[in-house]
């Protein structure tokens, strides 16, 4: 089974070694960590290595492991100059990646909108932007190379990689085995997609399987006519054949997308379903 994990940041609270009970409170022995668990930026310009050597020690006493570590910024931001802070910036953190004991940052490959970088916007499939993204991944993978590390991304509709075949074009373009995938299902469907769940889940397995280090789970509702994210067990997203085909991959399930109020029922669903899946051969649940 794969262990199941959440991010940090689900849990708000005044202390990283706080946060930190938190994930133990619910029998949890991997985050995805984000820095804004210990009162920093998600990217901060500096990372002071004592901070990094405490946020270590309290996981490690709590018995807890670092699967990954956010360094997100847009790396096809319109701003050059906020481009160029973000690689800065990222830069910091992978310094600090020894002393965090992680060995994977996760990345986003952004977008053309001026705000946000989760939201699309129609010059993302322009050429110019496929051209900045393979720049701006060159050297996020120098940067890998000379700290020992690994760059997660993951294909989102909203980004410049916004489907599984995006994700395997740009691992064919950069060939370096320093670039990785992490597989979010409620990220890879428009609403228009839904019906088609188990095949594109599928393709995407079929693509970027021998390349996946990281499994995100929440899931996904048609509000108003477009798809929201929801808390994992509580939309439409097909878990049972998900999980089947993720249970040969043996990464960290990662819980995210939900308010802590949701955690206790989430995990609940995740692992009843993870058990579930371990037992049904693939041609069940096809």
């Amino acid at each position: 089974m794969n262990p199941i994990g959440i991010f940090a940041k689900t849990f708000v609270r005044p202390t990283l070694e706080e946060n930190l009970e938190a994930v133990a409170g619910h029998e949890l022995s991997v985050v995805q960590y984000n820095l804004a668990c210990a009162g920093l930026p998600s990217l901060p310009e500096r990372i002071e290595p004592s901070l990094a050597r405490q946020i270590a020690a309290a996981a490690a006493s709590r018995g807890i492991t670092l699967a990954a570590v956010s360094g997100t910024f847009n790396m096809i931001d319109p701003v050059r100059e906020r481009r160029d802070a973000g690689m800065r910036r990222l830069d910091q953190l992978a310094g600090a990646c020894a002393l965090l004991g992680t060995g994977i940052i996760t990345l986003c490959t952004g977008t053309r909108d001026l705000d946000d970088m989760w939201r699309g916007h129609p010059g993302n499939g322009r050429p110019d932007a496929w051209a900045d993204l393979l720049r701006a991944m060159e050297r996020a993978l120098a940067i890998a190379e000379e700290y020992d590390l690994r760059l997660a991304i993951e294909p989102e509709t909203a980004n410049v990689v916004d489907s599984p075949a995006k994700a395997a074009r740009l691992l064919d373009e950069l060939r370096s085995p320093r670039l990785k995938i992490i597989i979010d299902p409620a990220n890879l469907f428009h609403v228009e997609d839904l019906p088609h769940q188990r095949a594109i889940l599928e393709a995407a397995f079929d693509l970027l399987g021998p390349d996946i280090v990281l499994a995100h789970a929440k899931d996904v509702r048609v509000v108003d006519g477009g798809v929201h994210h929801v808390a994992v067990g509580t939309g439409v997203l097909d878990y049972p054949y998900y999980l089947t085909l993720l249970r040969d991959i043996p990464v960290p399930l990662i819980v995210h997308g939900l308010a802590e109020t949701e955690v206790e029922g989430a995990l609940a669903f995740l692992r009843g379903a993870s058990a579930a899946a371990l037992l049904q051969a693939p041609a069940e649940v096809r």
